[in-house]
């Protein structure tokens, strides 16, 4: 067991108070321990010793926070508590069953969002601490002169800026166990393990919120028109978590072609002006082909090039393969939570059109109630997606329906 962190030590509430905070017990006890969740996470050590483990300060070379293991009783001999320190702890191992559930349902075929935070994460600050990201679009200045001597004067050109906002809302599921439960489960060999049913549900439920948040088949929460700042925000866009089907500079397209079984090359055709359509909007990919599932059983049937007319010939390759050879596009996926027609959307995948903001992984908290006699749980991420324009309200994504 290592020493405390010398750099780490409380602050008064005050310090780290945003407008708009949370209210409620879990949200209190967050306000207790400065925000860090490692501080609701006791746990009982191999020699039964309480301990929590926060992070130290540093991070590693690829920015992932280095944690430190701490007594308990270290961590109060310097005044720093939680109310939850007297909480009856779960064991490592314990943690370490609920931590693996939670992550493995929420990988579960949640494609948005993986592929978007694999392409372009934003993270490494205190998303607890704030409620709202705020960030600028810029306009795309600047013009190159040509002449035979290099003595022409080039017109100076400054660039221009939008102050926009996107709320950080903390997406959570609760479970709960009774203390007496939580003893069976430890009271010796042959002791029934504690079930992780509830977590991994509580884990699906967060993730599928987020999922279906960045494809914008629900609305993302709402924080206002404008957010205080040293000029008014951007009213064209509300302080809200946007998806990619319901951002407002999103580019549309009712003309998709419903699919048949005969008409695989109207769909390439249509694919084609789609991709077209990004190229005038000054957006070249690489580009992720996102598809409802009605879409499943043609785009993976033999593709036909031709028409009845002339004969249709058959090729060695299937509708989706035909698509993913298209210049620019990298892949052709479905998502589970696009169920309705068939749809289409094309993103670009890079930071200026879209970004996964983590400002807190997918981990679970616990604190009692009742006495004692109940031991509460909470999975809780802060993880947004932000989709964004140019000051021209220009973006890289197009959303296609029949």
């Amino acid at each position: 067991m290592s020493d405390i962190n010398s750099g780490w030590a409380p602050q008064p509430q005050e310090a780290f108070h945003t407008p708009g905070q949370g209210l409620g017990p879990i949200a209190n006890v967050l306000n207790d321990v400065r925000q860090e969740p490692g501080m609701m996470r006791p746990f009982l050590s191999s020699q039964n010793v309480p301990c929590v483990s926060i992070p130290s300060g540093r991070v590693d070379n690829e920015g992932n926070k280095e944690m430190k293991t701490h007594r308990i009783s270290d961590l109060q001999a310097r005044g720093i508590h939680s109310p939850v320190f007297n909480a009856t702890s779960l064991r490592k191992e314990q943690w370490i069953q609920f931590d693996q559930a939670v992550i493995k349902a929420a990988r579960e075929r949640l494609r948005a969002w993986s592929d978007l935070r694999s392409a372009n994460t934003f993270g490494g600050f205190n998303a607890m601490a704030r409620t709202t990201l705020e960030y600028e679009a810029m306009s795309d200045p600047g013009e190159a002169v040509q002449d035979m001597d290099g003595l022409s004067e080039g017109r100076t050109d400054n660039p221009l800026f939008s102050l926009r906002s996107m709320p950080l809302p903390i997406t959570h599921s609760d479970f709960w166990f009774s203390s007496r439960r939580l003893e069976v489960s430890r009271s010796g060999p042959g002791a029934l393990p504690l079930d992780t049913t509830m977590a991994e549900a509580a884990g699906r439920r967060v993730a599928e919120m987020i999922e279906k948040q960045t494809i914008g088949t629900i609305a993302g929460m709402n924080y206002g028109y404008q957010s205080a700042g040293v000029t008014a925000h951007d009213s064209t866009y509300l302080s809200k978590v946007y998806g990619y089907i319901n951002f407002p500079s999103t580019l549309t397209s009712v003309s998709l072609t419903a699919p048949d079984g005969t008409n695989p090359d109207t769909t390439v055709g249509e694919v084609l002006e789609m991709r077209q359509a990004l190229y005038d909007n000054k957006f070249y990919g690489p580009y992720v082909l996102y598809h409802s599932d009605g879409w499943d059983r043609y785009l993976d049937n033999d593709y036909f090039a031709g028409t009845f007319a002339q004969g249709l010939v058959s090729g060695s390759k299937t509708l989706r393969q035909r698509l993913e050879a298209i210049e620019g596009i990298s892949a052709v996926r479905r998502l589970d939570f696009l169920t309705t027609d068939y749809k289409m959307i094309m993103v670009q995948m890079t930071s200026d059109v879209a970004r996964a903001v983590n400002g807190m992984d997918i981990q679970t908290v616990q604190w009692e109630s009742q006495g004692g006699m109940r031991l509460n749980f909470k999975v809780m991420a802060i993880q947004v997606p932000q989709l964004r324009a140019d000051y021209n309200d220009r973006t890289g994504i197009l959303y296609a329906t029949s």
